[in-house]
């Protein structure tokens, strides 16, 4: 029984870096561009629940409206900052260096959080929303919290609309054509800005689903609050195999699963130090596989 219970709780936490990591996929498969500041979206995306007012001493609770306006604010919200920092900040530097890109994905990064302190300061803030998904279920003596269940089942939601968005639609046709051959797709007619916008769009999408799951199951808003999210989602990336989205997910899941199961193993004194035993198993993947569980053929550079 117990091991279920382990089980339904590493599936839960895998879901959640497999979002992060297929946000962060996304746009490395068609730009190269490893965003740093994906991580900073999911924060807006948390700190979009509170809107400050035009009196200091109120604010606007966006998570107390109804839940389907609720989302759409903070998905709507969170895609329109991914858009609005693809056209300001990336779209220039699309045809630097890999490393240029990667300095300025960490200059959007700080400038997101010191915009977030300005509005906001530095004090954590405590929010409570769906306190009823805190709650567990209890199935033949196992103990299991809805809000597992819920993140688990809009997860794999998530991940069949964008597979058959990506084989059935026209749009999605050209982003898996742009990730395979970005220049040859150029050649054949395929839009890059249109592209690359989509793709910054759907990962702002994922972005603001995380921030409201890790909301809901913390609790707490804190401006460098995406910084752990977007570091274990970039570990998946590479786990799972750097430019295939398949192997972002299965590395999500991997890095959720082990550590699950590292913190129900190790002795209580070693727990604060789980992370630790996390990327040494992340560095033994990566000596069995150093290309990824998923193998790319080729990365060619995108400019």
């Amino acid at each position: 029984m117990y091991a279920v219970q382990i089980a339904v709780d590493a599936i839960s936490l895998g879901s959640l870096y497999a979002l992060v990591a297929l946000g962060i996929g996304l746009i490395f498969g068609i730009m190269r561009l490893i965003n740093f500041a994906h991580g900073d979206f999911i924060a807006l995306g948390a700190y979009a629940l509170i809107v400050p007012s035009a009196s200091a001493t109120t604010t606007l609770f966006v998570g107390s409206w109804p839940w389907p306006l609720m989302v759409a604010t903070v998905i709507l919200f969170v895609m329109l900052v991914a858009l609005v920092t693809e056209r300001a900040a990336f779209r220039p530097m699309r045809h630097a260096r890999p490393a240029t890109l990667l300095i300025g994905s960490f200059a959007v990064s700080f400038f997101l959080q010191h915009v977030v302190l300005s509005v906001y300061s530095s004090r954590p803030k405590a929010l409570s929303i769906a306190p009823g998904l805190s709650e567990p279920l209890i199935v033949g003596g196992i103990r299991i919290l809805k809000l597992d269940l819920v993140v688990i089942a809009v997860t794999i939601s998530l991940l069949i609309v964008l597979a058959v968005f990506l084989k059935r639609t026209s749009y999605g046709i050209w982003m898996r054509a742009a990730a395979e051959d970005f220049r040859m797709a150029r050649v054949l007619g395929v839009r890059a800005n249109t592209v690359i916008a989509i793709a910054f769009a759907i990962s702002g999408l994922l972005a603001a689903i995380v921030s409201i799951f890790v909301v809901i199951k913390g609790g707490l808003l804190s401006y460098r609050m995406g910084v752990p999210l977007v570091l274990m989602g970039f570990v998946a990336t590479v786990i799972g195999g750097m430019g295939s989205l398949v192997g972002a997910v299965i590395g999500g899941y991997t890095v959720g699963m082990v550590s699950v199961a590292l913190q129900a193993v190790l002795p209580t004194g070693l727990r604060d130090g789980r992370d630790a035993f996390v990327f040494i198993a992340v560095i033994l993947i990566l000596l069995w596989r150093p290309g990824g569980i998923v193998q790319v053929a080729a990365l060619k550079e995108r400019v």
